[in-house]
């Protein structure tokens, strides 16, 4: 693995060709810049498709698992050598186009003092529930200070990363203040859409005061070394198209815009979101995640000229067997035909029962297939 430091480039080039006004970095790192995955996300020719793994820092390792032994999620976070340990350990088993940072969403919301815990098996429970204006208060801005940890782990990861490129990430405001006013997970959202509706200017300035706290923890991230950086809506796909460009949308178009001038790539990303392709693709980004339920071919045609696209195989394929997965890969890879880039992920994150063997042997196969 190379050594040597990695410090952000310009990444985001639209119309092709463009040069940004703004980087995030003094000096230019010419390999990171002409990785396949940046390259992918300015839609320029590839030698390879590259691939990357949502959720591939963790869960499915037995080297994370060891590391992470009796660690508590949100102080994992926290610890730069063990955040750089585990971001590390999926690029060095399978040979990824890229690495993405090790955190939670719920990171920032952390830092600024609300109070939360990620329960094992669970997920996020937040201890005073967001349901009125006075709730607001919790709900600070978020400076670097708050996140030290995160700068010194992103320094100590470009520095091992060499010519692999970092992916920073945020929780998008949605998927934020559904957790928030919510408490925790939920399959029906009731309390969040109840004040979407109920109270829309509440609602409006939730999102709004909660996409400057996710602008913020992703400008950390690129000033600290992040090449790329990924918006995650992980539960946007609740949304009627209608209610998403009315009351989400434009939240999620704030975070974008403040990090636009650092000019690294803008990756957006949500679950069961086929039917919000176009609007979700209207923020501001310059990736467009996909998941399994949409083919490439038909994504391309809802989100537009002018984008990248990222997906998307069903992540339950990989308990099949080596033939199966190679067969639903190239089916992933038919449908990217003809994209204006395509960088190869899973539809969602990988599951933690999925064999270690598998994502290694999918890469390689899709690096194989598709050498230039």
């Amino acid at each position: 693995m190379g050594r040597a430091r990695l410090l952000v480039v310009s990444a985001n080039q639209s119309p092709a060709g463009q040069q940004p006004t703004v980087t995030s970095a003094a000096v230019k790192n010419d390999a990171v810049r002409d990785s396949a995955f940046l390259k992918a996300c300015r839609r320029e020719p590839v030698p390879h498709t590259p691939v990357w793994f949502m959720r591939q820092a963790g869960r499915s390792l037995p080297e994370y698992r060891k590391v992470r032994e009796g660690i508590p999620m949100l102080e994992s976070c926290a610890r730069p050598e063990l955040v750089t340990e585990i971001t590390l350990q999926p690029v060095r088993r399978h040979n990824v186009d890229a690495a993405i940072y090790f955190s939670d969403i719920v990171v920032p919301l952390k830092a600024i003092g609300v109070d939360l815990d990620i329960k094992p098996g669970v997920g996020p429970v937040v201890e005073k529930p967001i349901r009125t204006r006075a709730d607001l208060a919790q709900l600070r801005d978020l400076t670097p200070e708050d996140v030290p940890y995160v700068t010194e782990a992103i320094g100590l990861l470009t520095r091992e990363l060499g010519a692999t490129p970092l992916i920073g990430f945020a929780g998008a405001p949605f998927t934020l203040a559904s957790y928030l006013v919510e408490g925790g997970p939920s399959r029906t959202y009731e309390n969040a859409k109840a004040m979407m509706y109920g109270d829309p200017q509440l609602w409006a300035d939730l999102l709004d005061r909660l996409a400057d706290i996710t602008a913020a923890f992703l400008k950390v991230q690129i000033e600290a070394g992040a090449s790329a950086v990924q918006l995650f809506d992980s539960w946007a796909g609740a949304l009627a198209p209608v209610d998403y460009r009315r009351s989400v949308l434009p939240a999620s178009q704030k975070v974008f815009t403040a990090v636009e001038g650092y000019g690294v790539p803008r990756i957006h990303f949500g679950v069961g979101t086929g039917e919000l392709l176009t609007p979700m693709s209207e923020a501001g980004v310059d990736v467009m995640g996909v998941d399994w339920r949409v083919p490439l071919d038909e994504a391309a045609r809802r989100v537009g000229p002018g984008k990248a696209l990222q997906g998307n195989l069903d992540p339950t394929v990989l308990f099949a067997s080596t033939e199966a997965v190679e067969a639903k890969t190239r089916e992933v890879l038919d449908s990217a035909k003809g994209l204006e880039g395509h960088i190869f992920n899973l539809g969602h994150g990988v599951m933690p029962n999925t064999p270690p063997d598998a994502l290694t042997r999918l890469v390689d196969h899709v690096h194989t297939h598709t050498a230039r």
